[in-house]
C-alpha cells in the first residue's frame, strides 16, 4: 500500500477515496489527487446520474465534522491534502 504521508499533488498517481452522499446513497470511489475542481464536479455528476446542467454544491466533512464548500481548485486541493494525511480515511463529499 502507497504511503498517504507525503503526497504530490502533480499526477503522480495518489488516490484520493472519495465517499459521496447523495439522495440517501453512499457512493465510493478514487481519484487521483491531480483531478481538477471541473473533473471532480463530472465524475460526481456522472456517479450521482445527474444532468450537466444540474446545480452542483460539493462540501466535504473536515476532522472535525464540519461541513466545507469546495467551489474552486484551490478549496480542492486543500481538501485533497488534508484527505491524503496519515489516519485520514478519504475525502467525505456531500452533494447538494
Amino acid at each position: 500500500m502507497p504511503s498517504r504521508s507525503s503526497p504530490k499533488m502533480d499526477g503522480s498517481g495518489v488516490r484520493v477515496r472519495l465517499k459521496v452522499h447523495y439522495g440517501g446513497d453512499i457512493l465510493i470511489t478514487s481519484v487521483d489527487a491531480a483531478t481538477t475542481f471541473d473533473e471532480l464536479c463530472e465524475e460526481v455528476r456522472d456517479m450521482c446520474r445527474l444532468r450537466q446542467e444540474y446545480p452542483l454544491t460539493l462540501k466535504w466533512v473536515d476532522s472535525e465534522g464540519d461541513p466545507c464548500t469546495v467551489s474552486s481548485q484551490m478549496e480542492l486541493e486543500e481538501a485533497f491534502r488534508l484527505a491524503c494525511q496519515p489516519k485520514c480515511e478519504g475525502l467525505v463529499i456531500h452533494g447538494e
